[in-house]
């Protein structure tokens, strides 16, 4: 079997060959780091049986290959996404693997494409992936948020715990104890969050997945959330928006 790895990222790259060679049966006659490298092989090259592909590139995102060259070969998506993104985005006929990899998982990739080989035409399957991928990339990876003076600093939504309205100012709370000033309201940055990691709980607050420790049965069948940073205040979730949070909080959107 042939492969064709692109990475950007020369110790992953590295690594993913080296767990290759001890499965065996498989020969890498490719790493290439870039969108235009990969495009311009594709072009230059028969198609390899399988390809390994990393999602986020250096210059730019894996996405914008299939849009100049036509990859009918198998692919294996290597991905930093959380597995509550994969469960969003899995469909049949392509394989994931989430890093760090293991050989496990790489060997697990690799029986299930031995199992779908000859399969006729993977396009569908790979442009419903695509179309869930590029849904996942339409929301924010960073706010610009004010600093002091005139300065302006990216500020990482994965490193948001929680969003907390009060008094009409919109705060972002971080999992190290700093505070930011949004200047969206809370609807805007409900439609820019990812909600497979962020919910609007309530009319104060939107959560990260991550950032809840525990949840209490309160009164009138409502819920307390217990986050693993201090809130502002208790963080109560009404009876009506009970049955929707746990379908977020267990991963599914409807």
């Amino acid at each position: 079997m042939k492969a064709v790895i692109v990475e950007d990222e020369v110790l992953s790259s590295r690594h993913l060959k080296k767990l290759l060679e001890e499965i065996g049966g498989i020969q890498v006659i490719a790493q290439l780091d870039s969108i235009e490298d990969t495009v311009q092989w594709f072009h230059e090259n028969n198609t390899p049986d399988v390809l390994f592909l990393d999602i986020h590139l250096a210059d730019g995102s894996s996405f914008d290959i299939f849009e100049q060259v036509a990859i009918h070969c198998p692919i294996v998506f290597t991905t930093a996404y959380d597995e509550y993104a994969l469960d969003a985005f899995k469909v049949n006929s392509i394989s994931y693997l989430l890093k760090p990899l293991k050989k496990s998982d790489v060997q697990e990739g690799l029986d299930k494409l031995k199992r779908l080989r000859g399969q006729s035409d993977p396009s569908p399957e790979l442009k419903e992936l695509l179309r869930h991928l590029r849904a996942q990339s339409e929301y924010k990876s960073h706010f610009l948020v004010s600093a002091r003076g005139d300065k302006l600093l990216p500020l990482k939504v994965e490193d948001i715990a929680y969003i907390h309205i009060a008094e009409g100012i919109v705060k972002a709370h971080t999992y190290d104890g700093t505070i930011y000033f949004m200047d969206q309201t809370l609807d805007e940055l409900g439609a820019q969050l990812n909600p497979l990691t962020f919910h609007r709980v309530n009319r104060q607050y939107i959560l990260a997945r991550n950032a809840i420790r525990d949840l209490d049965q309160w009164f009138h069948s409502r819920l307390s959330v217990n986050l693993t940073v201090p809130a502002e205040e208790k963080i109560l979730i009404s009876r009506a928006n009970v049955a929707e949070f746990k379908r977020w909080f267990s991963g599914r959107l409807s």
